[in-house]
C-alpha cells in the first residue's frame, strides 16, 4: 500500500495524507513522472493546443490537489475518467476533491463506488471513514477505520493514530439506533416434531399416543420486525451509563405461534484500559408467545471488551437471571450463562469471530433442568459489487438434570445445530432501508421424539441504521 508522506490534514481525529496516484498497491495505479515539456501545434490563427499523455495530466491534477487548488484541478480529474486504465486514480482524486470541497454525499458515493469494485483497497477506506466522520456517522467511521487497520503494511504511525481515532470515536458514541421489517416463510413456526405418535411410559409397559396438530410442525408465513437500541451517557473520564433497547416480533396467521421478545439492559461502563472497557448492567426481559405473556426474566450480566492489535477483539459476557414462567411453575427458576468471542479481521474487509458459550438452568423441576455448552463459529464483511454476506455455524451439547419419567426413563440428552447464511445489498435503497436476505436452519436430535426438531426459515427483510 502507497500512503503519501507529506502529509498533516485531518479533520477532527486522524491524518489523512494528500492525494496520491495509487489508491492502494492493489489498484495497479501508474507511478507519476515528470510532467515532460512538449512543443505546442498552433494554426494560423494563433490557437496553440498542448497534447499530454494520461499519466502528465495525473500529476498534474495531483500537483494542483496538493496546492489545494480544487478548481483548477477538477477539470484534469474529469478528463482522466476518459482513460479507462486511470478509473482508480480518478475516482479516487474526485472522491478527495470532494471530501476537501464539503460535498461530503457525493465524496461518500464515490469512494463506496471504488470499494464496491475492490473492498481490499485500504487508503480508500480510510478516506470513506473520515468522509463518514465529517458527517457526524462516528459508528460508519468506527466500522471502517477498523477494517483499515487490519492492513499489515500500515505505518506504525498511522496504525497507531488509527487505534487512538477508533478510542476516541467510542468515548464520545452517544446513540445507536436500528429498525428491519420484512416477512419469513418457516418450514417449523412452533418448533414442534414433525412425528405422528410418541411411545409414553404407562405403569410398566408403553404404549403409543398419538399428537394432535398442535403438538407437530406446522408451517407458514411471518410479518417480521425488530429494533435495537441504545444511549451512552458519559459521566466522567473513564465512568459512562448505557442503556440497551432490543425487540423482535415475529406474526403469524392466527395467535398461536406469534412471538414478541423485548429487552433492556442499564448500568455502568468503566474504561479500564485505553482499548478496554468492563460493563455491569441490570437486565430484564418479557417474552409474549401465543398471545399471552409467557415468561418475565431480570437479572444482570458483565461484559468484558478489550480490542487488541490490527482491530482483533475479545469479549467476555457472564449473564445470570431469575425467569417467572407464566405457562407452568415448573418452567421458573435461574439461569446462568457465560461467553467468550475472539473476533479477527480476515483479508481488508472480512471479520471472522469463534466463540464458546455455556448455559445452565437450575428451574423448579430437574427433568427440565439442563446444562448447555458448545461452539460458534462464522465469518461475514463486504464483498465486491457492494454486497454483504456471511456465514456462520454452531453446535451444542445439552443434558438434562433428571429423566421425565412420563416419557423415557432416561435423561434426556440432545444435539443442537444451527446454520446461518446472510446476504444484503447497499446499492439499492428505499426509504434509506436496505435490502437482505437471511436463511437459518436448526437443528434438535434429541434422544426424546417428542424433541426432535428441523427447522428451516428465510427471512426477506428490509432494515435501516441511524
Amino acid at each position: 500500500m502507497k500512503v503519501c508522506s507529506s502529509s498533516t490534514v485531518m479533520v477532527a481525529f486522524l491524518a489523512a495524507a494528500p492525494a496520491c496516484a495509487a489508491a492502494d498497491a492493489s489498484a495497479g495505479a501508474a507511478v507519476p513522472i515528470a510532467v515532460q515539456q512538449t512543443k505546442p501545434a498552433c494554426d494560423e490563427s494563433g490557437n496553440c493546443r498542448f497534447q499530454v499523455t494520461p499519466q502528465q495530466l495525473l500529476v498534474k491534477a495531483e500537483q494542483l490537489v496538493r496546492e489545494k487548488k480544487y478548481d483548477a484541478a477538477a477539470p484534469l480529474v474529469a478528463a482522466l475518467g476518459q482513460v479507462p486504465e486511470m478509473q482508480m486514480q480518478q475516482q479516487f482524486l474526485a472522491g478527495y476533491i470532494a471530501v476537501e470541497t464539503g460535498d461530503l454525499k457525493g465524496a461518500i458515493q464515490t469512494f463506496r463506488t471504488m470499494l464496491e469494485q475492490d473492498p481490499g483497497q485500504t487508503r480508500v477506506r480510510l478516506e470513506l471513514a473520515r468522509a463518514y466522520l465529517l458527517t457526524g456517522k462516528e459508528s460508519n467511521a468506527d466500522y471502517h477505520f477498523r477494517l483499515a487497520q487490519s492492513d499489515e503494511n500500515l505505518p506504525d504511525p498511522i496504525a497507531r493514530t488509527i487505534r487512538n481515532t477508533r478510542s476516541i470515536l467510542r468515548d464520545q458514541r452517544i446513540w445507536r439506533f436500528s429498525f428491519d421489517f420484512g416477512f419469513a416463510p418457516d418450514t417449523n413456526i412452533n418448533g414442534a416434531t414433525d412425528a405422528e405418535q410418541i411411545d409414553v411410559n404407562f405403569g410398566p409397559v408403553k404404549i403409543p399416543l398419538q399428537l394432535n396438530d398442535n403438538a407437530r410442525e406446522r408451517s407458514g408465513v411471518g410479518q417480521t420486525a425488530g429494533f435495537s437500541g441504545g444511549v451512552r451517557l458519559k459521566a466522567a473520564k473513564n465512568l459512562a451509563f448505557l442503556f440497551d433497547a432490543d425487540s423482535k416480533i415475529v406474526n403469524y396467521k392466527g395467535k398461536a405461534a406469534d412471538d414478541i421478545v423485548t429487552q433492556i439492559a442499564i448500568g455502568p461502563e468503566l474504561r479500564v484500559a485505553s482499548y478496554s472497557s468492563l460493563s455491569f448492567q441490570a437486565v430484564g426481559q418479557q417474552r409474549w408467545y401465543g398471545g399471552r405473556l409467557a415468561t418475565r426474566e431480570y437479572g444482570g450480566r458483565i461484559g468484558f471488551q478489550t480490542a487488541l492489535s490490527q482491530g482483533q477483539r475479545v469479549g467476555i459476557e457472564l449473564d445470570g437471571r431469575r425467569a417467572d414462567s407464566k405457562f407452568s411453575n415448573a418452567y421458573s427458576g435461574w439461569q446462568l450463562g457465560g461467553n467468550a468471542t475472539y473476533e479477527h479481521l480476515v483479508g481488508k474487509s472480512l471479520i471472522a469471530s469463534a466463540s464458546l458459550f455455556v448455559r445452565r438452568d437450575l428451574l423448579n423441576t430437574d427433568s427440565f433442568s439442563s446444562v448447555n455448552y458448545g461452539a460458534n463459529l462464522g465469518i461475514g464483511g463486504e464483498l465486491p459489487y457492494g454486497l454483504n454476506a456471511g456465514v456462520s455455524a454452531s453446535i451444542s451439547r445439552s443434558v438434562f438434570d433428571a429423566a421425565n419419567s412420563f416419557y423415557s426413563d432416561e435423561k434426556r440428552r440432545e444435539w443442537r445445530s444451527f446454520a446461518r447464511a446472510y446476504i444484503g445489498t447497499r446499492q439499492f435503497k428505499l426509504l434509506g432501508f436496505s435490502p437482505s436476505i437471511d436463511y437459518n436452519f436448526s437443528r434438535v436430535d434429541s434422544n426424546y421424539d417428542l424433541y426432535q426438531m428441523n427447522r428451516h426459515r428465510v427471512n426477506f427483510k428490509m432494515a435501516k441504521f441511524f
